[in-house]
């Protein structure tokens, strides 16, 4: 099989398919784009097929991955297997799941079931995980504000050459990074959405793209699913999806909030993990030349304005995207 001379991490991925894995590899095509260094392969051989992942060790890091691999199917989270590995190298040979994300499937005469699916699949994942000592980073204070300075970093001095206020942006942080402490503790995923939920034929959905789970606030996964920046429902659609979530977490002990707080927390989660989603789509385009992003943020800054205008405390902010980031995001369309 022909390589290019300048893709010498694909031929040497090759090479351990078939010297170290003795496999007989009859096609090798890419399965899928990824915001960060790591690419996957579909490949093809006398067995059917898998995909494998590449993760160049000077940029990526396959222990993580693999450690919240068992984490997560040993909550009986449906993950791909991993069949065999080389950390060293940065490879790892995986379970197929397909093409299908839910992105690709879902449709609104079927969005009642899938959303179903992955609502049970969440709770899974956070009761089953819930009490144990995980050995995961913690979303706290610290990485939360971090995150926060990606969307003033990338987004607002990066992208439009703007600046926020000290007393706007440490008002506005405080109140987001607060309302998420104060949720109870969970294992988060951190990008559980449409494009890293599988279609499967049994057992939907197949989850990817684990390796950064935390332990950190309730809500965080739920808005991460309902409030997807890839793909908009209706606000009465979401409310019953999360009502529905809500009701459940109350039977199994997750929370003992009444709704109007758990909504708050959803709410305010919600806006912390779009602002710092903004700032990573301008951080794509500028630094890494992935600009395909650029035309999630009207969407996701569309949720950020949606929670300003229901709490007064954010008036503010809301006033600010109106009057200055949103003109300004305009002129570089």
């Amino acid at each position: 099989m022909y390589f290019s001379s300048s893709d010498s991490r694909l031929a040497e991925l090759n090479a351990w398919l078939v010297n170290d894995l003795a496999l007989d590899v009859r096609g090798i095509a890419p399965a899928s784009s990824d915001a960060s260094f790591r690419r996957y392969f579909r490949i093809s051989h006398g067995l059917g097929s898998q995909i494998v992942m590449d993760a160049p060790p000077d940029k990526e890091n396959t222990e993580p991955f693999v450690k919240v691999a068992e984490l997560f199917a040993g909550a009986d989270l449906h993950v791909p297997k991993i069949y065999r590995q080389n950390r060293q190298r940065g490879f790892l040979l995986l379970e197929d799941f397909g093409s299908t994300s839910y992105l690709d499937a879902l449709t609104p005469d079927n969005a009642d079931t899938l959303y179903g699916d992955a609502i049970d699949g969440l709770l899974t994942l956070q009761t089953r995980l819930h009490g144990i000592n995980l050995d995961l980073p913690a979303y706290d204070a610290t990485l939360l504000r971090r995150e926060l300075g990606i969307f003033h970093e990338w987004f607002l001095a990066g992208l439009l050459n703007l600046t926020m206020t000290s007393d706007l942006a440490d008002a506005t942080h405080s109140l987001l990074i607060d309302s998420a402490l104060e949720q109870p503790r969970v294992c988060v995923h951190r990008d559980y959405h449409s494009r890293n939920l599988m279609l499967l034929a049994q057992a939907s959905p197949g989850v990817i793209d684990f390796q950064d789970a935390v332990i950190g606030p309730l809500t965080y996964d739920l808005v991460s699913l309902l409030r997807d920046c890839y793909i908009a429902w209706p606000e009465q659609r979401v409310d019953t999806w999360v009502d529905r979530y809500y009701q459940q977490a109350l039977t199994l002990n997750l929370t003992d909030a009444d709704f109007g707080q758990f909504r708050r927390w959803f709410d305010l989660m919600g806006m912390q993990r779009h602002l710092k989603a903004v700032g990573i789509f301008a951080r794509l385009h500028l630094r890494d030349g992935k600009s395909g992003y650029l035309q999630d943020i009207p969407r996701t800054l569309n949720y950020v304005e949606e929670v300003c205008r229901r709490y007064p405390e954010l008036e503010k902010m809301g006033r600010f995207l109106q009057q200055h980031v949103l003109t300004r995001y305009a002129k570089t369309l």
